[in-house]
């Protein structure tokens, strides 16, 4: 019912987060969505702005997949439907109330060979060894990447856990103020031989940054 009344007018509950604030799963136009008050976090916007940077990489040679920042887990429904993505993915989420949504409300129970951890994302690519054909960085508190995330310590890490020929992709969004932050982000992979492309305004919204070995 709630499927078929969300074609005429969205349909939404209102759950709290600690981390996150108030998270809101709307129906709308027949799909589910979750939103933040001023962000969407999974199956609209998000979701196609993902889409476009994986169409960009070669998905044949990934062989394993850390996810940073799960949201509703949008992007993995992409990898599996749309790619017939069937290999390992690694999601790290700090927020075990998006978790709970995520398995509940969005069905990622449902997917094999997909491991969800709750940790902090720096806490992960700092403390762990293994590295990953792709890495996706998807980090926001609403509209805002955490400025540790912004930061070439992070990112020194994110590189650790990155397989020789692995691919970044970094939903980067970011307010023209921070732009000097991206750039210096975007020096320091290029200064460890990577090749960086940059997609301003993808879906009208997001920066997206692609990174792979030269």
């Amino acid at each position: 019912m709630k499927r078929i009344l969300s074609y005429i007018y969205p349909v939404a509950k209102k759950i709290e987060s600690d981390k996150n604030g108030t998270l809101e799963i709307t129906w709308f136009n027949g799909k589910k969505h979750l939103n933040s008050k001023n962000a969407n976090y999974s199956y609209g916007s998000l979701q196609r702005i993902l889409k476009f940077g994986l169409e960009k990489i070669n998905l044949s040679k990934v062989n394993s997949v850390l996810l940073l920042g799960l949201g509703g887990g949008s992007v993995i429904e992409t990898l599996r439907k749309d790619f017939k993505y069937q290999k390992h993915i690694t999601a790290i989420e700090i927020d075990q109330v998006i978790i709970d949504l995520a398995k509940d409300e969005f069905q990622l129970k449902a997917y094999e060979k997909l491991e969800i951890i709750c940790d902090d994302a720096f806490h992960f690519v700092e403390t762990h060894n293994q590295t990953f054909d792709l890495i996706i960085i998807d980090l926001f508190i609403d509209t805002q990447v955490p400025k540790q995330f912004l930061e070439l310590d992070f990112w020194e890490f994110v590189l650790k856990r990155k397989s020789t020929n692995g691919i970044i992709i970094f939903n980067a969004s970011l307010e023209k103020s921070l732009g000097s932050k991206l750039e210096s982000i975007i020096s320091y992979l290029k200064s460890h031989v990577y090749k960086v492309a940059v997609f301003e305004k993808v879906n009208q919204t997001n920066t997206l940054v692609i990174a792979s070995a030269l």
